[in-house]
C-alpha cells in the first residue's frame, strides 16, 4: 500500500536540496535527472503494486495538455 502521509524528516530541507539539484540545469537535463531518480528510488522500493498506485495518483489531477482549456494560474496569480 502506497504510504502518502508525510514520512520526510525535514521536509522543507528535503525540498530545497531537491531544488538545489536542479539549479545549472537546462530543462532536458532537469527532465533526465528527475527520470534518473524516478527509476533509482523505483527500484529501491521494488514492490510493482506500491509503483503503479504511486503513477496513478501523481497522475490523476494531471491534464493532458490537449485536453487542458484553462491555465494553470487563476487570472493575476503566477504570471510573470
Amino acid at each position: 500500500m502506497l504510504g502518502t502521509e508525510l514520512n520526510i524528516p525535514a521536509p522543507d530541507d528535503f525540498y530545497q536540496e531537491l531544488i538545489e539539484l536542479h539549479r545549472d540545469l537546462s530543462d532536458e537535463q532537469s527532465a533526465l535527472l528527475n527520470a534518473k531518480l524516478i527509476l533509482l528510488l523505483a527500484n529501491h522500493i521494488g514492490d510493482a503494486a506500491v509503483l503503479r498506485e504511486a503513477m496513478r495518483a501523481a497522475r490523476e489531477d494531471v491534464i493532458p495538455i490537449e485536453h487542458a482549456t484553462e491555465t494553470p494560474f487563476p487570472p493575476g496569480e503566477g504570471q510573470g
